[in-house]
């Protein structure tokens, strides 16, 4: 009784062994096959080539030949709490709605979430419970509310907000102001919002408050995303310190001038290609958004529109789509040449922020994206999953090694030889527990 009192789940876990698997570690150019995956609680004890890695005695023993073991997903670039259905807006940020997406994403391998932005008073309390494992689902870390501009960017006519999701200083003082409020609310980073959608909305932030609050935010030991999508604001914000471009540039070709700005600033980039992609892709009704892996993640109402005729039509032959389409070739063709640079890249999706950007789902198109873009499999996966943890600042995660959490997921297939496999998911693991899989493909 004494014992077991003074055991801890770590202390006492016995160790769980995943033998015969091909390992995709999160940093490696080629896969490690026939390997060993050895975790006891939420870490993991070893991993490697069967030949380099001993199977502690009495462990239990998990065959999984013929399968894939890779670190879990990690997003930096989605939201919750704003999409329930065909519905956006504050009603939405609700404890069973965020709980209902956080499951989402681990049940499709996606382990951790940054909510970049949007985020209202329940953050803090479900981003705990989360870190501590006391809820299911994919980890969660945020940005508190986030910075706009009044008239502007982020547009209350697409994403309508409550009062305590977004804050819109219209000075550099409120600007010092805001990010002062967001690091006492506890903000893993401060997200700011610069782009006026092509001169579409009247109002635009303003070199002297983004200037301020990077500032700021640099002061408080802070990092900074900002929204862009023209190549002369995402000069400006990363001239300015933004550590973060949370979209690609997608109106012009990215020049030499900008890739030195990014080196000079070690800014990371983040494309989202799967933003635009999601405007008019399911309206052509590809064969892989027919799956079950796809199908089971759509709300009935979502299902329902995107299986409507009329809204196909619509939607393929829209001037929003073909804009879409445009912004979706420039961001394809610029990442390729910010990677091949030598750019620090990012991983993240925007899903969550609107119906159509479906959480689980999005980050599994932005991995083929990817591959389209010029990257092969390996370099994507290893970008969704090492990379993605570094850009978050987070040591614990993202490669499967010695002491990182126990986040990982089990596929019945080999993604390094078609990207596609990532969607075959046996098993989810996040902390050394088993998660609930949804619309898998069996082996």
């Amino acid at each position: 009784m004494f014992l077991s009192i003074l055991c801890s789940r770590d202390i006492c876990a016995k160790e769980l062994v995943f033998t015969g698997a091909r390992l995709i570690d999160g940093t490696a150019a080629q896969p490690i096959e026939d390997g060993v995956l050895v975790i006891k609680g939420d870490r993991i004890v070893a991993a490697g080539p069967r030949t380099a890695v001993a199977v502690p005695p009495g462990a239990e023993i998990h065959d999984q030949r013929g399968r894939t073991i890779l670190p879990g997903l990690i997003s930096d670039h989605s939201h919750v709490g704003i999409v329930k259905g065909l519905t956006v807006g504050p009603e939405n940020y609700t404890r069973e709605n965020i709980l209902g997406q956080l499951k989402a994403y681990a049940a499709r391998g996606v382990t951790t979430v940054m909510a970049l932005g949007l985020n209202g008073g329940l953050l803090p309390q479900l981003r705990a419970e989360a870190h501590a494992g006391k809820i299911p689902g994919a980890d969660l870390f945020g940005v508190d509310r986030g910075i706009g501009v009044t008239g502007g960017q982020p547009p209350d006519a697409v994403i309508h907000m409550g009062s305590d999701q977004i804050l819109r200083p219209a000075t550099a003082e409120e600007g010092r102001d805001a990010v002062r409020t967001m690091k006492a609310r506890g903000t893993d980073i401060v997200k700011l919002w610069l782009d006026d959608v092509g001169g579409t909305l009247p109002g635009k932030l303003q070199p002297a408050v983004y200037t301020a609050v990077i500032d700021e935010a640099h002061k408080l030991g802070l990092r900074v995303a900002a929204h862009v999508h023209d190549l002369e604001d995402a000069r400006a914000v990363v001239q300015a310190g933004a550590d973060v471009l949370a979209h690609g540039v997608r109106d012009k070709p990215v020049d030499p001038d900008f890739i030195a700005l990014l080196k000079a600033h070690n800014t990371w980039y983040v494309a989202t290609l799967a933003l635009d992609d999601a405007t008019f892709v399911y309206a052509e009704g590809p064969a892989w958004a027919k799956t079950p892996f796809v199908r089971t993640a759509l709300s009935p109402e979502l299902k329902a529109r995107f299986d409507d005729p009329a809204w196909q039509s619509e939607t393929r032959t829209s001037a929003k789509a073909q804009a879409a389409r445009d912004s979706l070739a420039m961001n394809l063709a610029n990442l390729k040449t910010v990677s091949e640079a030598g750019i620090r890249i990012g991983f993240g999706t925007d899903s969550g922020a609107t119906p159509e950007r479906v959480p689980g789902v999005a980050e599994h198109r932005e991995l083929a994206l990817m591959v389209q873009a010029g990257f092969t499999p390996m370099q994507a996966l290893n970008t969704a999953t090492a990379r993605a943890a570094d850009l978050l600042g987070l040591a614990d995660r993202g490669r499967l090694e010695a002491g990182r959490r126990a986040d990982f997921v089990i596929l019945a297939a080999d993604p390094s030889e078609d990207i596609a496999n990532t969607t075959r998911i046996v098993e989810v693991w996040r902390s050394g527990r088993p998660q609930e899989v949804v619309g898998a493909t069996s082996p």
